[in-house]
C-alpha cells in the first residue's frame, strides 16, 4: 500500500514539475519572440550595449579609451554577441522543454528528442518571423546555432542530473 502511495506521490510530484517547466518554457519562447520582434536598429543597439559591456571585462582600461574607439571594439564583436545571445537563449530553453517534458517513464533518448524536436521547431518558426521584421532576415545558419544550443543545454542538464543522482546514491550506501 505504501508502494502504491509513494509512486502516486512521485506522479503527482512530477506532473506539478512537468507543469512548472512547460510553464517556464512558454515565458522563454515569448521573451524570444519579443527580442525577435525588434527590429534590426533596435538589435543592432541591444548588441552593441552588449559589446561594449563585454569590452569592460576583457579589455584593460576599455573605459579609458576615446568613445569611439569602444563602439568600433563592440561592432567588431557583435557577430559574435549576437551568436552568443542566440545559443544561449536555446541552451535555456533546451533546459526547460527537457523538464517539461522527462519522464522516467520514457527512455532518455526519446526524452532528448522530444525537446529537441520542439525547440528546433521553435528556432524555425522563430527565423521565419524574422522574416517580417523591418532589417532583419531569417537564416538557416541561427537555426542550426539554436539548435545546438538547445542541444548543450539538454545534454548539460542530464549531465548535472547523473551527478545528483550519483551523490545521492554514495549517500545511500553508507
Amino acid at each position: 500500500m505504501d508502494n502504491v502511495r509513494d509512486i502516486e506521490g512521485q506522479n503527482n510530484s512530477e506532473k506539478k514539475r512537468r507543469i512548472v517547466f512547460a510553464v517556464l518554457s512558454l515565458i522563454m519562447m515569448i521573451l524570444i519572440f519579443l527580442f525577435s520582434a525588434k527590429n534590426a536598429d533596435q538589435s543592432s543597439e541591444e548588441s552593441l550595449k552588449v559589446g561594449i559591456e563585454v569590452g569592460k571585462v576583457v579589455v584593460r582600461d576599455f573605459e579609458k579609451l576615446p568613445k569611439p574607439e569602444q563602439i568600433n571594439y563592440a561592432r567588431s564583436i557583435d557577430f559574435y554577441v549576437r551568436k552568443s545571445a542566440h545559443f544561449s537563449e536555446y541552451a535555456l530553453l533546451g533546459i526547460l522543454l527537457f523538464g517539461a517534458v522527462f519522464t522516467i517513464r520514457r527512455k532518455m533518448y526519446r526524452n532528448v528528442l522530444i525537446a529537441l524536436i520542439i525547440a528546433m521547431l521553435y528556432a524555425s518558426s522563430d527565423e521565419f518571423h524574422q522574416l517580417f521584421v523591418p532589417g532583419r532576415s531569417g537564416q538557416i545558419r541561427d537555426v542550426l546555432i539554436d539548435s545546438s544550443g538547445a542541444l548543450t543545454g539538454i545534454l548539460l542538464l542530464i549531465l548535472v542530473r547523473a551527478v545528483i543522482l550519483k551523490i545521492k546514491n554514495a549517500g545511500n550506501l553508507t
